[in-house]
């Protein structure tokens, strides 16, 4: 049976503001028994315990890919996981010294999606349901966010109601909060699920009228 999650504990966060400071192997290598027992084991088993509801949940290495970066740093600096495929809307956190970050919705987009989206941005029914989304999203305690266009789309119109949202390549909502003591104990699942569960609206959404793109996938 999976471990029951009982919060993050206080080292947890402890651990990442050290690695924030020294992100070297060797800081690494001689707390990695703290990222074990106080980040990785309760998120495998926070993860275990929304499985039910939302899907099962991919968990990110630790470490970073600098092939190809400029910061050579080798570790990052907060543990994440996602849920979906990366193909259509998802739901994401992240724990790290600044405390505990969830989003949801669609963080990359090809042009396909891109187009479908602001088709139904600028339907008269299913644009006014985003708008209604997005203001429940936002009473919810989201901040809605997504790449966007400096000025309006191709073929649309400036003026057009929803202007705004058409611009819109990506669509997402997040919210973060601060360390606070319910993050180390099991109210940090009740949160955590209440606040995934606003953002179903959104990404309902966004699969009903986005979908998943259909272009190969060197084509996105």
């Amino acid at each position: 049976m999976s471990a029951r999650f009982d919060g993050f504990p206080e080292r947890a966060l402890i651990f990442y503001e050290g690695l924030e400071a020294d992100n070297s192997k060797p800081y690494w290598t001689d707390h990695k028994a703290v990222y074990e027992e106080c980040v990785k084991a309760p998120m495998l088993a926070l993860l275990a315990e929304l499985e039910p509801e939302f899907g099962p949940a991919k968990f990110f290495r630790p470490y970073r890919d600098v092939r190809f970066a400029r910061d050579r740093t080798p570790y990052k600096t907060n543990a994440a996981a996602s849920v979906g495929d990366g193909a259509g809307a998802g739901l994401y956190l992240s724990l790290s010294a600044d405390g505990l970050f969830l989003g949801g919705g669609y963080y990359h987009t090809a042009p396909d999606q891109v187009e479908r989206l602001r088709r139904a941005v600028a339907d008269d029914v299913r644009g006014a349901e985003l708008e209604r989304v997005l203001a429940r999203v936002r009473k919810a305690g989201f901040e809605v966010h997504g790449d966007r266009m400096v000025r309006a789309p191709r073929g649309y119109p400036a003026d057009h109601p929803r202007i705004e949202l058409l611009k819109h390549r990506t669509l997402t909502a997040y919210r973060q909060w601060p360390p606070e003591p319910w993050l180390h104990g099991r109210d940090a699942l009740a949160r955590i699920r209440k606040a995934w569960r606003s953002l179903a609206p959104l990404t309902t959404w966004l699969s009903a009228n986005v979908g998943p793109s259909d272009q190969p996938a060197d084509r996105r």
